[in-house]
């Protein structure tokens, strides 16, 4: 079937307007993507208990000098709840995501608390049927088993999940773990060394989650509640020290929650970290009395919107966007991960962290938007973030996404799919580059050591898995086609655009690729998956560089253009992982990977593909 070139190119224009009609100012700054994530059932949840918590210990908005009614958004933060449960009787991380036992039993938790606080506000009509159909769902789920062996080893989740639970007496201390919060005394430095039972980002969880548990539940050990005991102070210090100035760790909701609910729960409502943290629960909820599972992604979509664009960025926007991106690069060491100067984050907000998959879309960013013509601004920041990727790739040769070292846990290892990302980072930005023998022999070490990693992580049906992203109706949760379609990419653009240029395993993964197509052209996270916008998008994009497949690739690309005319190219899906299997959709990802596959697909010489 024939992709006409007219057709095409106008349903790229039409995607490539809907895309740059997003890039607004806002309060002053450079015109930017900001993009909107989903709204969560889980941060809601969440956030109603931290501010139930504060309140039962009587504090009130005037108190943390605030304007909102803590009582007010605590009751529209329910009744958002009540409105929004699935007919199952659980509950989704996303408004299009499944029920799960982790949203389910945060959120039949704190419905279930403040049915029983007293407090003075009205209880929304269905509340005491949807504790029921929740119960009965956490019930035929399994309920705590359950939650633990979704998460395994990893304790990042399961032991806030439960301390909720148990703050809403729904769960015993006994079945919560109690969490080593003094290791948070010793120098950052050896904090993988030690081996903390949860993940490197998840710190103030520790902290916080740790000292509740110890003042409801302290260890039997006298020698160790003794340690517990004296580690408190010193482990707040930190917690006040790796606080953003505005309050939100990380910028998400559900981490400033567990936080602010521990501390209160256990007296601390007067704690300087819950003042702060209060008043970022408050000024980002959403209108409709919800809140979303983090604060935005605005440095990341922007990167994607940039790279996606590539040439055809209007010339206007490129200064603006150019100094925005280049503000945005960490110059001085992180307090919260002890991360050096060169990074990027995925935000331009206080509570953003340099990681390995932000970094080098910026790299990518900023050599998209002129590298040659403004060299002398743009070297400098370049070769800080190389040498920052370079500084974190592991002994295994691939990247972890924020600290070296870390790999007990799933979300601290290498990953293929973030190490494909340094791989084309580094490469573009050596490309143009007079290198000394030494930075030479330094960036083929590197190369050859993710390309190493690569080749050890490659299913034996020829895909990779991603880290970050997966697809709630895939086996195990996995999305083969995401990971696989970002370590192509790496393939593509580091070692040639022809299957003659291309390694063995760059072969394997395409025809996986191919292998899994739906009949109706398009691509869903693995195969016999309902195709998605973002998962074609990948896909079709990445088979336009091997000949064998670009017949195929152009049937997703057709797809695509169907999407475009009837206008659901804009639907997201849930597809994105932020933080321990928590999903989330962002607005701008199947827009922005539409856009990036269309301009290949029109760039594209149809006339050599006989299409």
């Amino acid at each position: 079937m024939e992709t006409d070139p007219l057709q095409l190119r106008a349903a790229y224009d039409r995607a490539k307007q809907l895309l740059l009609d997003q890039c607004v100012s806002v309060d002053g700054q450079p015109a930017h993507w900001y993009g909107e994530l989903s709204t969560s059932a889980l941060s809601t949840a969440t956030a109603v208990m931290a501010l139930l918590q504060v309140s039962k210990a009587g504090r009130t908005a005037a108190d943390y000098k605030l304007d909102a009614n803590l009582n007010e958004l605590m009751q529209r933060g329910i009744q958002w709840l009540v409105e929004h449960q699935n007919s199952d009787g659980g509950w989704g991380d996303t408004l299009k995501s499944i029920s799960n036992i982790s949203t389910t039993m945060l959120c039949h938790a704190v419905l279930h608390a403040t049915e029983q606080s007293g407090l003075d506000y009205q209880n929304p009509s269905g509340k005491q049927a949807a504790i029921e159909r929740a119960r009965e769902y956490i019930d035929r789920a399994g309920g705590v088993a359950a939650v633990r062996k979704r998460y395994g080893k990893d304790k990042t989740f399961s032991v806030p999940i439960l301390t909720h639970c148990a703050l809403a007496g729904l769960v015993s201390w006994k079945e919560v773990s109690s969490l080593p919060f003094e290791l948070a005394c010793l120098p950052a430095k050896f904090y993988a060394a030690v081996k903390l039972p949860v993940v490197s980002y998840a710190l103030p969880a520790l902290i916080a989650i740790g000292q509740v548990k110890h003042h409801f539940a302290p260890s039997w050990s006298l020698p160790l509640r003794w340690i517990r005991q004296a580690a408190i102070r010193k482990s707040l210090e930190v917690l006040e020290l790796i606080q953003p100035p505005h309050g939100g760790f990380l910028e998400a909701a559900p981490l400033t929650s567990f936080v602010t609910m521990s501390l209160a729960a256990k007296g601390l409502v007067d704690h300087p970290v819950v003042h702060r943290a209060v008043h970022f629960l408050c000024n980002s909820v959403r209108p409709d009395g919800s809140w979303p599972i983090d604060t935005n992604l605005a440095t990341w979509v922007t990167t994607l919107s940039i790279n996606a664009l590539g040439p055809d960025l209007p010339d206007e926007l490129r200064p603006d966007l150019l100094r925005w991106l280049l503000g945005q690069q960490y110059r001085e060491v992180h307090p919260y991960t002890n991360a050096p100067p060169g990074g990027w984050a995925w935000t331009d907000l206080p509570g953003g962290v340099p990681d390995a998959d932000d970094t080098p879309g910026a790299m990518l960013a900023i050599r998209s938007l002129g590298w040659s013509e403004a060299r002398e601004q743009v070297q400098p920041p370049i070769e800080n973030g190389v040498r920052w990727l370079v500084n974190l790739q592991n002994r295994d040769g691939g990247f972890p996404t924020f600290c070296r070292g870390w790999g007990t846990l799933p979300f601290d290892r290498s990953s293929p799919d973030i190490t494909a990302h340094c791989l084309r980072a580094i490469h573009a930005a050596h490309r143009p580059v007079s290198l000394s023998k030494s930075d030479v022999d330094e960036y083929w070490t590197v190369i050859a050591g993710g390309v190493g990693f690569l080749r050890k992580t490659q299913r034996t049906n020829g895909s990779w898995l991603p880290l970050w992203f997966g697809n709630q109706h895939a086996p195990n949760d996995e999305n083969p086609v995401y990971g696989t379609s970002r370590v192509l990419m790496a393939y593509r653009d580091c070692f040639g655009r022809d299957e003659d240029g291309m390694w063995a395993e760059a072969q394997r993964g395409a025809a996986f690729l191919a292998s899994i197509q739906n009949a109706d052209g398009g691509w869903g996270g693995a195969a016999g998956i309902a195709s998605s916008v973002e998962e074609t998008a990948l896909a079709s994009e990445v088979l336009l560089s091997f000949k064998p497949y670009r017949l195929q690739a152009f049937g997703g690309i057709r797809w695509l253009m169907a999407r475009v005319a009837d206008g659901s190219v804009s639907d997201p899906s849930p597809i994105g992982f932020y933080f321990a299997k928590l999903w989330y959709f962002e607005r701008l990802y199947p827009l922005i990977f539409t856009v990036s596959a269309l301009r290949r697909a029109v760039n594209l010489s149809l006339y050599e593909t006989d299409l």
